[in-house]
């Protein structure tokens, strides 16, 4: 059965959304893929600044995802790969919410309408990095029509991060 995805709007974060996703973020089933334990409230402030940097220079970040009442939910978006190691020169997608707005459609309505705004941006293809057992997030990818095409080592974790990659334009012709 396929329910309707709920309406989510996309924003580029302001300096009070970096307090909100530091909120949201602040819980360990959250975190579990991302290093286990919330994150201090600079490193918001400087992801949300290095973010409005981003939809700038390129017409795209990792924007603030927002429900049906205007709250701020979490992120999703796209943005150069970020680290020196994984799919270097890449643009991954990537998308994070709060725990109480798991499981309702909210990160896949929010990333079908990333990959809209990255195909008009010009993007040709993306990537998805995800840890082995986030399996909330590989059925996002996949929901997408995203394919697993290749790990890399994690430099942190002793285990290889999953790339999906997803081509644009392709996806758009079918």
């Amino acid at each position: 059965m396929n329910r309707a995805l709920p309406v989510v709007r996309l924003r580029v974060p302001t300096d009070e959304d970096a307090v909100a996703w530091h909120r949201l973020f602040d819980d360990p089933d959250v975190m579990e893929f991302h290093g286990g334990r919330s994150a201090e409230l600079y490193v918001y402030e400087e992801l949300t600044a290095r973010q409005r940097r981003h939809d700038a220079e390129l017409g795209f970040c990792l924007w603030t995802m927002l429900d049906e009442e205007g709250r701020a939910i979490g992120f999703t978006g796209g943005q150069p790969w970020p680290h020196v190691w994984g799919p270097k020169g890449e643009i991954e997608i990537g998308w994070r919410l709060g725990r109480a707005y798991w499981g309702k459609g909210y990160a896949s309505a929010a990333a079908q309408e990333t990959l809209a705004r990255l195909r008009a941006a010009g993007v040709a293809d993306v990537v998805a990095m995800v840890r082995p057992g986030n399996e909330r997030s590989v059925a996002v990818a996949r929901r997408l029509g995203m394919d697993l095409a290749e790990t890399f080592p994690h430099p942190r974790f002793s285990e290889d991060a999953l790339c999906f990659r997803l081509d644009l334009q392709k996806s758009h012709a079918e």
